[in-house]
């Protein structure tokens, strides 16, 4: 059962969607082993208050591509809502060949403004993914569990009846930079909520 952290806030901005950091032990049985992950998760339902931050700007990330699993069908996202659940459907999808363990050698720079993620190549002359804003309902990171300090970014989507959902795995170089990418995305819908209000 996971346990609830305490709340990250950054300095500049009170967060409106919850960013919080969980532990827990997952059972990948990858080789047998049991691994600890921490969770950083960006839960979008959160309906506390915003503050006052109003920023354009576009924080950017180097990550690489693990793989997606795409349009699963309502009753199946309706699973994926604990962010146990869904680290738990990644980690047999990979064991069950769906999705890989190790990314492709290939950099991308994933950009978090308050328009989305947008994933695009190095020189940023070929988006690859885009994902807006108002369609991500989840993201969190956590540790990949193969001993090499690397986290994977889980982001889970839907589409725009809402109908299906999609989940994107990439994976970051360290914890740090995973969990920068959630408070930054946070600190997005904190942006907009603001907006919206005013």
């Amino acid at each position: 059962m996971f346990r609830k952290g305490k709340k990250r806030h950054s300095s500049s901005s009170s967060q409106s969607s919850e960013v919080s950091t969980k532990s827990k032990s997952v059972d990948s049985s990858f080789g047998g082993l049991s691994r600890s992950s921490t969770v950083a998760s960006l839960d979008t339902d959160s309906t506390k208050s915003s503050g006052n931050s109003a920023s354009d700007t576009c924080a950017e990330f180097r990550v690489r591509f693990i793989g997606a699993i795409e349009k699963l069908q309502f009753e199946m996202c309706r699973k994926l809502c604990e962010p146990h659940d869904l680290i738990n459907y990644i980690d047999v999808a990979q064991q069950d060949g769906k999705l890989p363990f190790i990314p492709a050698d290939e950099e991308m720079i994933l950009g978090v403004s308050k328009y989305g993620v947008k994933v695009a190549s190095v020189d940023q002359c070929d988006v690859i993914h885009r994902h807006p804003l108002y369609l991500i309902v989840r993201m969190l990171s956590y540790d990949d569990g193969l001993g090499a300090g690397k986290n994977l970014l889980a982001l889970k989507t839907t589409d725009s009846k809402q109908e299906e959902c999609s989940i994107w795995i990439y994976q970051c170089n360290s914890s740090e930079q995973a969990q920068a990418i959630c408070k930054v995305l946070s600190a997005a819908f904190d942006s907009v909520l603001t907006s919206e209000k005013s």
